[in-house]
């Protein structure tokens, strides 16, 4: 099928799942225009204050988040809005995606929900309190420091504000929940998937306001978006039926259910989805129904052969991603998010680590899609508290909000726990809850956790572990990555590890041709040659070490750490491939795209070094072609193949003034640059 036909395919599915959900419930955005002031409100004193127009999503720190005194405080935020229509026997409830990170919700000056934490969604049931017309709606919000809330410590800013969509739900009063920390009331788990069968048990949760007349059952239907069977005919498996029980919280009906040959999400060799549409019986009435899409896959983790998608070796080899960028800070648009798949997709990435918290929907949804493995996480970093139940609590209920919002996503692959733990408060104690409490929400995932300290005692708890390690930048040369693997992998210990954070720093203004070891990392000079240079010794130790389940450059993109003043910019940790506003790719970045991608590609390196001092010069190029040719000035060099998809020759002669390089290549990818010699004056005597 052409991917022309394949996307009408899962347009039309999509359009009829959603056209039967309208039946019973509907979702309007809050995307128009709010009113902001970057003070606290209070409920019954906002006619006072003066506002400013803002959209959400909205991030108060998009211009102060690089710098060290950023605003961390209250700001509050009103809407108004008229009541959705034909709302009898509805519930009308405000679902907010993101809101950093402590949030009062207040409808007619009403209380009408609070979250903790900034990096999950939540609910907050508008119903009680609507009017017809004129609804204020209110939203106070902190990203003050708190000690009850994660991440007390990390290395990047913590944006404030409404930054994520806010929409109205409205559903059904007796329905599917969407009471249940965030999540969409409906979870598919996959027991059991190979080529021959998928077993699967759906879970719907469901609220209960009023007798039903019949016991509640489950309609399920399953529809193949890829018309896996060549005819032209969309395949679809239907089933019926289902267990219901009370449960402290909601009725539960459960439906066992299997699915004969299914399509399997095969990661990037075949994202293949279904759609599944959940309706909740009455007897033969339908009350509810939910769609939701789900890829079937199966997974696992050899300690000594790494990791396994479908029964298949599937080495993981990827990149971290934070989820801001210059200008907007946290506040990112579709089109943001796309643009950052479609770079990650350019580089050849099979796999991503969200760091180090719970990202947008909207990205997780885009990784089943697009086939990336994903690491998901909560931002449990550094530190905890001791004997603060409280701050125990709320770690907990984040865990718990990111493993129901995210089950149905087949991207992800494990929670994380915590990273670079490493204070005296003993977070062992606290790593042990949340490892069982993941393990009794999801049994079908690993748990992780990554480190800078093998060891330390939490290391020990999770099913497998990630070290975050950086030779060559923070310590010692890059050679001795082959130690850090060695040193941290143990044969008969059965605790399979990754490296989940490795790289350096680069300025794309800064240019050394001759440096031979680290500068000062947290200095002012951070040129671009070591950076690349780190990575070609790092990653072909890692490429050498197959019992590494996973291996994941630090970091895909530049990013806000107000804290650092370093490299060239202040307040960024410039360990990213992509410059902090995806303008630019440095040239680590086609190192790995010459590792990763197979399309045919040539670049050359130091290409932003235009002004150069010497007359003779090493010129290098990272390639995944056959035979790249490279000519200066007219002039034919030999590249020479260091392996890895480096080439490099010798012995280039500049001439004064402009000079042009060109490198073409069989397989038709081509790249040029010009760069200026500057012969220096000899001084007189």
């Amino acid at each position: 099928m052409t991917a022309y036909k394949r996307l009408f395919v899962v347009m039309a599915i999509a359009a009829v799942a959603l056209g039967a959900m309208a039946q019973f419930r509907c979702t309007l955005p809050l995307d128009g225009d709010w009113q902001f002031v970057k003070h606290d409100v209070a409920p019954e004193g906002t006619g006072d204050v003066q506002w400013q127009q803002v959209r959400v999503p909205h991030c108060w720190n998009a211009e102060d988040g690089c710098t060290p005194e950023y605003y961390r405080g209250a700001g509050a935020y009103r809407y108004s809005f008229d009541a959705p229509k034909n709302t009898k026997g509805k519930r009308v409830v405000l679902h907010f995606e993101g809101v950093s990170q402590h949030a009062w919700v207040y409808v007619n000056g009403h209380l009408a929900g609070e979250h903790k934490g900034s990096f999950t969604a939540f609910n907050a049931d508008a119903t009680p309190y609507l009017k017809e017309k004129d609804n204020e709606l209110l939203v106070r919000v902190t990203n003050a420091k708190d000690e009850t809330i994660i991440p007390l410590a990390g290395d990047f800013t913590v944006f404030g504000g409404i930054y994520r969509p806010v929409s109205i739900e409205v559903v059904p009063e007796n329905g599917i929940t969407v009471n249940d920390h965030g999540s969409k009331g409906v979870f598919i788990k996959q027991n059991k998937v190979t080529a021959d069968e998928a077993q699967l048990e759906v879970l719907a949760k469901v609220d209960l306001t009023a007798q039903v007349k019949n016991k509640l059952g489950l309609r399920v239907v399953f529809t193949d978006d890829q018309r896996n069977d060549h005819t032209g005919t969309v395949k679809m498996f239907e089933f019926k039926g289902g267990t219901m029980q009370r449960s402290s919280d909601f009725y539960q009906v459960k439906l066992p259910v299997t699915i004969p040959n299914p399509h399997l999400w095969n990661g990037k060799k075949d994202a293949a989805m279904y759609t599944c549409q959940v309706y909740l019986m009455d007897g033969d009435k339908v009350i509810d129904m939910v769609a939701e899409e789900i890829g079937l896959r199966s997974f696992h983790i050899d300690h000594n052969k790494g990791f396994f998608l479908n029964g298949e070796s599937y080495p993981l080899r990827g990149v971290n991603r934070h989820q801001d960028r210059k200008g907007q800070g946290w506040a990112l648009s579709t089109a943001d998010h796309d643009e950052d798949m479609a770079m990650i997709k350019e580089i050849g990435a099979n796999t991503i680590r969200l760091a180090h918290y719970p990202h947008s929907q909207y990205f997780y949804s885009l990784c089943d899609r697009e086939g990336m493995l994903v690491w998901a996480e909560i931002p449990f970093i550094e530190k905890g508290t001791k004997g603060n139940a409280e701050f125990d609590n709320n770690t907990c209920e984040m865990l718990v909000e990111l493993i129901r919002q995210s089950y149905n996503h087949p991207s992800i692959f494990c929670w994380s726990l915590y990273n670079e733990l490493g204070d005296g408060t003993h977070p062992e104690l606290l790593v042990a809850r949340l490892n069982d409490l993941a393990h009794r929400e999801d049994p079908t995932r690993v748990t992780v956790g990554a480190t800078n300290n093998a060891g330390r005692p939490e290391n020990q708890i999770p099913d497998v572990v990630g070290h975050n390690t950086y030779p060559g930048w923070y310590w010692d040369n890059p050679e001795n990555m082959k130690w850090t693997i060695a040193w941290n992998y143990k044969p008969d210990s059965g605790k399979s590890i990754a490296i989940s954070e490795y790289g350096a720093g680069a300025s794309i203004k800064q240019h050394d041709q001759h440096i031979k070891s680290a500068p000062k990392t947290d200095g002012e000079w951070h040129p671009e040659e070591w950076q690349a240079s780190v990575h070609e010794v790092t990653y072909r130790i890692i490429d050498e070490s197959p019992q590494l389940w996973g291996t994941f450059v630090w970091n895909m993109f530049d990013f806000a750490s107000a804290g650092r003043h370093e490299g060239d910019a202040l307040g960024i940790n410039d360990k990213g491939l992509c410059t902090y506003d995806r303008k630019v790719r440095k040239d680590a970045f086609y190192y790995y795209k010459a590792q990763w991608n197979p399309e045919p590609m040539v670049h050359i390196c130091s290409k932003r070094d235009t002004e150069r001092k010497e007359a003779v010069t090493d010129v290098k190029v990272y390639s995944n072609c056959k035979t790249p040719v490279l000519t200066v000035n007219g002039k034919v060099y030999a590249l020479e193949n260091k392996g890895h998809n480096t080439w490099v020759a010798t012995g280039v002669q500049l001439k004064p003034g402009a000079n042009e390089a060109t490198v073409v290549t069989d397989e038709g990818a081509t790249d040029s640059c010009g760069w200026v010699f500057v012969e220096e004056k000899t001084k007189s005597k």
